[in-house]
């Protein structure tokens, strides 16, 4: 069995007296598609630059692909890809002459540069586009670019940070599949989202409030451990007046809005399509629609999100 791809052990990143990453520890095994999910300013970036050899920890240890990011962090760079959430590849050059500068950037000879490049091209669909210059590309074809250039040295893993940011559904899945390509090819792939529905594409899932690793597994280990008691989905004209009402209610764990609609959770025991619509009645509020749904991994994130670490909402 091949050994973990990444490892953090008891991680600590300090900047002053401000705690970004308060003692993570995780493994990711080769071939996974890792997901990295919470709030902005919850330390997602700031882990991810040490394990790319771009910040050294406070305190702790980690290996990326077996080398320390605390002593092998030049090597750890080369060995790595790295997409950022900002596009930063160069408008005025060609979809070609990206890979190509980049390709010298990651130390390709020319000839493998050229035969890598047209593989690339091929998999993330660009062949056809590789003259036109890149600021003529579409959102989603400027990130298909962006990873492209980022797998050009066939990287053992790969970090992919809010990847698809400001592209539409369609692309987004377009994108996970080029995603799933890589990591059916061995690519471990560490990724940052703020899209729930993505996170449900990955192998396992970590979830960071705060600095502190506070939830990790699968997506069907987090929901069925973090969610206990049943989830109803609500319809009523006014869901912010709905969910104020419902969060001061004895038996209530969690109601957040979730689009038009309100998702409830209440503990075991209670029947909840009998308990909840006495509150909203007397609160003026009218019920158009309720039923029990299955739990998503937003939910999960609402349930944890904001809570001290080690409470069981």
């Amino acid at each position: 069995m091949s050994p973990p791809a990444v490892i953090l052990k008891d991680v600590v990143k300090r900047f002053g007296g401000f705690v970004a990453v308060d003692h993570i520890s995780l493994e990711i095994d080769s071939g996974e598609i890792f997901g990295f999910l919470g709030p902005n300013g919850a330390g997602k970036s700031t882990t991810i630059r040490m394990l790319c050899g771009l910040l050294r920890p406070t305190s702790g240890q980690g290996w990326v692909h077996g080398l320390d990011i605390l002593t092998q962090s030049e090597a750890i760079k080369a060995k790595l890809g790295y997409m950022s959430q900002r596009f930063s590849l160069y408008d005025d050059l060609r979809v070609e002459e990206n890979m190509t500068f980049f390709g010298g950037i990651y130390g390709l000879d020319a000839l493998t540069c050229q035969e890598r490049s047209l593989e690339v091209l091929a998999l993330t669909g660009l062949a056809e586009r590789r003259r036109s210059l890149t600021r003529e590309l579409p959102t989603g074809l400027k990130q298909r670019l962006a990873l492209g250039c980022a797998i050009l040295h066939k990287p053992a893993v790969i970090f992919l940070d809010e990847p698809t940011s400001g592209v539409d559904p369609g692309t987004r899945r377009n994108f996970w599949d080029l995603i799933y390509t890589l990591a059916d090819d061995g690519v471990t792939v560490f990724v940052t989202t703020h899209y729930m529905e993505e996170a449900e594409y990955c192998n396992k899932i970590g979830l960071i409030d705060r600095g502190q690793l506070i939830a990790l597994g699968s997506p069907a280990e987090l929901k069925s451990k973090h969610l206990a008691g049943t989830i109803y989905e609500i319809g009523t004209d006014d869901v912010l007046t709905a969910a104020e009402t419902l969060a001061q209610v004895e038996g209530i764990l969690d109601a957040a809005v979730f689009g038009r609609a309100l998702h409830v959770r209440v503990k075991r025991g209670i029947d909840g399509q009998t308990y909840i619509p006495s509150f909203l009645n007397s609160a003026g509020l009218a019920i158009k629609a309720m039923k029990p749904i299955e739990p998503t991994l937003e939910d999960v994130f609402v349930a944890l999100v904001g809570h001290k670490t080690g409470e069981n909402p």
